[in-house]
């Protein structure tokens, strides 16, 4: 009889659903982790140009920063010439940083780290600017996930300028079941917001999305990100800005690597 109980107990236990706000909270967990891990790794990365076609960088970890330098040009590799030229640009680069003052190097690595610490701040504000719904679960990329619909908070109240996009938006995200990891986000501006500060107007069509991959065990990176943005600028020029970058190719930074370059 005891062993019976303990069956229907694990069993309803199991079907049991998940709520929105736990898929949330775990997931915040999750990027917290990857955040502070991803200076860790280098990378590829593949941008789309306006023209319609490619560069690709490769993205290395130098004293406390990251560069980038050219590889391919439209999945072509450079032609000697410039990949020469790449070089004196990269040991320039070496250069410069082994021989700046402390105080340069403080600025220069602070200056790394408030791009990032901006770039977190408008992600975990996403989960404080909306409200979450549970819609659904299924098969993303071969892994079970949760869909979850993101509408905006009327009490919500952005803490800087940049977040003040969030009060338009809406979205969804899908959430790995087991690692509780973003695998995609999408967003959109579906009304006009007032940027105060930079007297300009962020209209709908503004949209965003974001897809991750795992790179190693519990740490999940950016695989592809794209933004279309369109504002009005003192509420007569329409501005349009477009980005397309897909992220690849990670591998651990090395201690010699961060010193001394690839």
């Amino acid at each position: 009889m005891k062993q019976l109980l303990l069956i229907v107990l694990l069993a309803s236990a199991s079907s049991a659903q998940i709520d929105a706000r736990s898929i949330i909270a775990r997931s915040v967990q999750a990027n917290t982790r990857d955040w502070h891990a991803e200076p860790r790794y280098d990378n590829f990365e593949r941008d789309r140009q306006p023209d319609g076609g490619t560069k690709t960088y490769a993205e290395m970890m130098i004293l406390g920063s990251p560069y980038q330098r050219l590889i391919s040009v439209n999945g072509v590799a450079l032609p000697k010439w410039q990949q020469e030229q790449e070089r004196q640009k990269l040991e320039s680069t070496l250069r410069q940083r082994r021989n700046e003052s402390a105080s340069e190097r403080a600025e220069r690595i602070a200056k790394y780290a408030n791009g990032r610490q901006s770039d977190r701040l408008l992600m975990d504000q996403l989960t404080k600017a909306m409200k979450f719904v549970l819609v659904r679960e299924q098969e993303l990329s071969g892994r079970q996930v949760y869909v979850l619909k993101a509408t905006p908070r009327a009490d919500y109240h952005p803490p800087t300028m940049e977040a003040e996009v969030l009060r338009g938006m809406e979205g969804e995200l899908w959430i790995d079941e087991a690692r509780f990891q973003w695998i995609k986000v999408q967003a959109r501006v579906i009304r006009p917001v007032l940027i105060e500060g930079f007297l300009a107007r962020v209209e709908p069509g503004t949209r965003f999305e974001l897809e991750k991959m795992p790179v190693a065990d519990h740490v999940w990176l950016p695989s592809h990100f794209s933004m279309k943005s369109q504002a009005k600028i003192l509420f007569l020029f329409t501005r349009k800005s477009e980005e397309d970058e897909i992220y690849y190719g990670y591998h651990k930074v090395l201690t010699s690597q961060a010193d001394h370059g690839h």
